[in-house]
């Protein structure tokens, strides 16, 4: 079943209501000491994004906002609200309390970052004609709407904003929503969020989702050779894009829940031909290893199935001499290399009893119809009775923040 989500629908009121850098030539992270961890907050891209490579957070927050401001002027005052809190929060420093408030105090009299990032992106919605800003949205940039097997909830898609927050621990997190909410929570109105989670590495590669496989394996791909990531991720010129949107990126949230109790059911051995991935170690089916190694697919589909999730995410049929008899795959498929950031999620359960606990899929990628056509192909494969998507959105990652004058959408808004 599927729902048009209407972009004023609002959830659990104000962001209170709510609360219980990929920078080229500089360390992922530096140390501070009074701050830690730092991840750089000023470059060409906004960091929580491609940086730190293979090790991001083990926290994460994923929340929509729609802007309550009624003109271009007042949205700029909104950006760069945005930008002095994000610049300040995730360099540390002593705590310094919005007017009117006590702040937090939740970290202490001295703010230590932990790794903190906040990645901001740019819905459709926001290129109505509040603004002035139609003729200057990406092109690929549209609503999310619902795939075969999706049951999208309205409370749960879309919004003008989405500020992706990620850190080490909980606190961190939760101290930068209430600072940001403190200064900018009269411009700007929580539509929905998410809070995630990354697993420690169970015992070696990367952490495992809540189904017991490794995830975001594939990311490997874009990191082995130089050049890759700009190649498939950035936007850059040549390009049909609007300039201002050198160094940004399309993201694509998608909640998805996981129905464990059925999958739990099934022998290990038909989960990894599911897949297309041995469980325990993350090495593909047909060999290898390590969860790294190349992924080989047989022609007759029996070793690595022609509708496990390997398989259709990544066909790797241009070129191939096995195109012909995949029944679930066009004969040509470009090479699929998106930037997978994903959480786990795990919530109260729902009005039936039953456990509300999944997978906050999170990617970035050049082009939005390089994920778009993958999912496509995913609603053949096997895993598809023990997932139900239920909410998100696309959105635009923003280019950086260039310098201490600098601030988010400054390309976008002048």
């Amino acid at each position: 079943m599927s729902y048009s989500c209407s972009r004023r629908t609002f959830v659990g009121g104000t962001l209170a209501a709510g609360l219980v850098g990929a920078v080229s030539g500089k360390p992922v992270r530096e140390s501070s000491p009074i701050a830690g961890d730092v991840v750089p907050f000023h470059g060409e891209h906004q960091s929580g994004i491609t940086e730190p490579p293979l090790a991001p957070q083990q926290q994460g927050i994923f929340a929509a906002y729609d802007v309550t401001v009624d003109n271009r002027g007042e949205l700029t005052n909104l950006f760069r609200t945005l930008t002095e809190r994000a610049r300040f929060l995730t360099s540390g420093g002593p705590a310094r309390p919005a007017p009117h408030s006590s702040g937090s105090g939740l970290l202490g009299s001295t703010l230590v970052p932990d790794g903190l990032t906040i990645t901001v992106g740019v819905g459709a919605s926001l290129f109505d004609n509040r603004f002035g800003l139609a003729g200057r949205k990406p092109v690929e940039l549209v609503p999310m709407t619902a795939f075969a097997h999706d049951d999208l909830s309205p409370a749960e898609c879309h919004g003008d904003l989405l500020l992706q927050l990620c850190a080490n621990h909980d606190d961190a997190l939760i101290n930068a929503l209430i600072d940001i909410h403190s200064h900018a929570g009269a411009l700007m109105r929580q539509r929905w969020r998410i809070d995630g989670f990354r697993s420690p590495q169970r015992p070696s590669g990367t952490p495992r989702d809540l189904l017991g496989f490794h995830d975001d394996v594939a990311n490997h791909f874009l990191t082995d050779v130089k050049g890759r990531i700009n190649e498939f991720i950035w936007v850059h010129p040549p390009s049909p894009e609007p300039a201002w949107t050198t160094g940004g990126t399309y993201q694509v949230i998608r909640i998805v829940r996981f129905h464990l109790d059925q999958w739990d059911r099934i022998p290990v051995a038909q989960q990894e031909k599911i897949i297309g991935r041995h469980k325990v170690t993350g090495v593909p089916l047909n060999g290898g290893t390590n969860e790294n190694s190349p992924v080989v697919y047989d022609p007759q589909g029996e070793v690595m199935p022609f509708n496990c999730h390997v398989r259709l995410a990544n066909p790797q049929t241009v070129g191939s001499r096995f195109s012909a008899s995949n029944p679930y795959v066009p004969d040509k498929v470009p090479p699929v290399h998106i930037w997978r950031r994903s959480y786990q999620y795990m919530r109260a359960p729902d009005v039936d009893g039953r456990m509300d606990a999944g997978h906050a899929f999170c990617c970035f990628q050049r082009e939005l119809s390089t994920y778009t056509d993958m999912q496509q192909r995913l609603e053949k494969e096997m895993l598809v009775p023990f997932i139900t998507p239920t909410g998100g959105g696309y959105f635009f990652a923003l280019p950086g923040v260039t310098d201490d004058h600098d601030y988010y959408a400054r390309t976008l808004l002048t």
